[in-house]
């Protein structure tokens, strides 16, 4: 099965994509141990990835599975490889930042969905789209504080759009 495989992959001449499982919040840790053993050991790995929101795994893209073993193989914090191999259609969304679907105005509440204002709920003052930051006014505080926070960290709960809309037009 795994000659088939490799030789399904010569004759095609396109990278494979490995997970690979390692310990929950550390990823970050054995992503910089597996570049470092990349580097120093020339082996040859395409790409490294730390995908968003998906914690306990990395991205790897190599030429076969023996590449992606050996630059993963006897390290800290690395679990193991994931049999299945993946296409990148399936890890697409994961990889690509995804800022045109995001819709959040001035005047949204929302929740703040990462630390240190972890699901607290704040009403959004400005919005930087350019950036992908919005600046919001906690409504937990007992002095309204301005906040920036990046776009993607914010989950909409309620729209206020009507209400402006008719407050303007009196």
């Amino acid at each position: 099965m795994e000659n088939e495989e490799k030789i399904e992959n010569v004759e095609s001449n396109l990278p494979v994509i490995y997970v690979v499982k390692v310990t929950t919040n550390k990823e970050d840790k054995a992503l910089d141990i597996i570049a470092d053993k990349v580097k120093k050991k020339k082996i040859e790995i395409y790409s490294l990835a730390r995908p968003h929101g998906l914690k306990g795994y990395i991205i790897l893209e190599a030429p076969d599975k023996e590449h992606a073993e050996e630059a993963v193989f006897n390290l800290p914090y690395v679990k193991g490889i994931i049999p299945k191999v993946l296409k990148y259609e399936e890890i697409k969304s994961m990889l690509e930042p995804v800022t045109a679907d995001v819709k959040i105005e001035k005047n949204d509440i929302v929740e703040i969905i990462a630390e240190p204002f972890k699901k607290e709920k704040a009403k959004v003052v400005r919005v930087d789209k350019s950036k992908g930051e919005a600046v919001v006014s906690l409504l937990g505080a007992a002095v309204p504080i301005p906040v920036t926070v990046k776009i993607d960290n914010l989950r909409v709960i309620r729209r206020e759009d009507e209400e402006v809309k008719e407050g303007e037009n009196s």
